[in-house]
């Protein structure tokens, strides 16, 4: 049966990326303007600290409704009670995590070459993550830069639902969605913006307009 992934607008949230500003307050702002679901990613965090941010932001999330996705770290996914986890090539395969984890609701896998779209780890995922459609200053240990061209072949091989991400903004929402994308995740654009709540609303309707 197709995984179902209602979601449109997600938020990769970090203290880093808020620039000084308290992260619930930025992500209860983000929801606000139409965010729908939100990662939590602390690369450089302690796994306590990393804990203490996702049970905070759950306190918030819980109000709306909007799951929480948690990076890379299966400890603090599970001890938080988070929806999901998404994890790259990197980190612990899907595969792994399913036999870990059974409450896992939602894993979502980050694609780096087109060979990795038949391969158990995508098969065992619920959603895929395109990184990076466009380069970014956010994360620069990516193989490839997709661009359109490279989200539409994606999408012509998989049924997935694929999650865009790398520079995604209000500018190239409507193109990266018509390419193929299910939900763009957004950092910088949304994170960094002076209203984060606006910029999300704009994003957002960009987004309507393309599906």
């Amino acid at each position: 049966m197709k995984h179902v992934f209602p979601y449109r607008l997600y938020l990769v949230i970090s203290e880093e990326a808020c620039k000084g500003r308290p992260l619930n307050d930025v992500a209860e702002m983000a929801i606000r303007g139409g965010v729908d679901i939100i990662q939590l990613r602390e690369k450089f965090d302690d796994t306590e600290t990393f804990l203490q941010k996702a049970i905070s932001l759950q306190n918030v999330l819980r109000k709306y409704n909007v799951p929480l996705i948690i990076n890379d770290n299966l400890e603090v996914a599970k001890r938080s009670n988070a929806y999901g986890i998404h994890v790259g090539n990197s980190d612990s395969p899907p595969t792994a995590i399913r036999e870990s984890w059974a409450a896992c609701q939602c894993l979502g896998y980050s694609i780096e070459y087109l060979k990795q779209l038949v391969n158990k780890e995508t098969l065992t995922s619920d959603y895929l993550g395109i990184s990076p459609i466009f380069d970014t200053l956010t994360k620069q240990d990516t193989v490839t830069q997709w661009g359109l061209a490279g989200l539409r072949q994606i999408r012509s091989i998989t049924e997935k639902p694929l999650v865009a991400i790398g520079n995604m903004n209000a500018q190239n929402a409507y193109d990266v969605m018509k390419a193929g994308a299910d939900c763009l995740a957004v950092v910088s654009a949304i994170c960094g913006a002076a209203n984060p709540e606006k910029a999300a609303r704009e994003i957002r309707s960009n987004i309507e307009r393309a599906i």
